[in-house]
């Protein structure tokens, strides 16, 4: 192989890579996520379920509860969900209707909506969190040796990084 060849190799969009096979050991890693990641999220999801939220409801409050006083601008909880806004519209109707979510407009700007979590957010936050963290722990952490946990973590920041418009928040806590 060539020189020029072995530094292609490997980097995104590159003829050696996007030509090149999965070998064995990369298609038994490719497919084991694909084929794990929505059952994973299904499972978690369901286990969830018996709090009333959903896995994109409790990230709401996950997402609002990690700022200063739990309000946030709509446009920036879009893009933390990854939704449209007329997606973060439709999920957060039902949040506002049970009391856990207030739309608000912003004092420093009167054109900006916030999302602001409420008391009774906060409480059903409080609520879920201990249901999703046992899901979290059955499903995924404890079934890990600790430096598979640390390897996991080191794995999709590698991944997240290399996304486009996708920076990585350190210190998060994703409760």
């Amino acid at each position: 192989m060539s020189s020029t060849a072995e530094r292609r190799e490997g980097q995104p969009g590159s003829p050696v890579s996007a030509a090149s096979p999965l070998d064995d050991r990369e298609l038994f890693g490719w497919r084991t996520y694909v084929e794990t990641v929505t059952d994973l999220s299904n499972a978690i999801e369901a286990d969830l379920a018996v709090t009333g939220l959903t896995l994109g409801d409790y990230q709401v409050f996950v997402f609002l509860s990690e700022v200063d006083d739990g309000a946030m601008r709509m446009c920036d909880l879009a893009d933390k969900l990854q939704l449209s806004p007329s997606g973060l519209t439709r999920r957060l109707d039902g949040l506002v209707r049970g009391g856990y979510i207030d739309r608000r407009s912003s004092a420093q700007d009167r054109r900006v909506m916030l999302a602001v979590l409420t008391n009774a957010g906060r409480r059903k936050l409080d609520e879920a969190y201990p249901v999703h963290l046992a899901s979290v722990r059955r499903r995924v952490i404890d079934r890990l040796s600790a430096p598979d946990v640390d390897a996991l973590g080191r794995i999709f920041a590698t991944i997240q990084a290399a996304l486009p418009a996708r920076a990585i928040p350190t210190g998060r806590s994703l409760r």
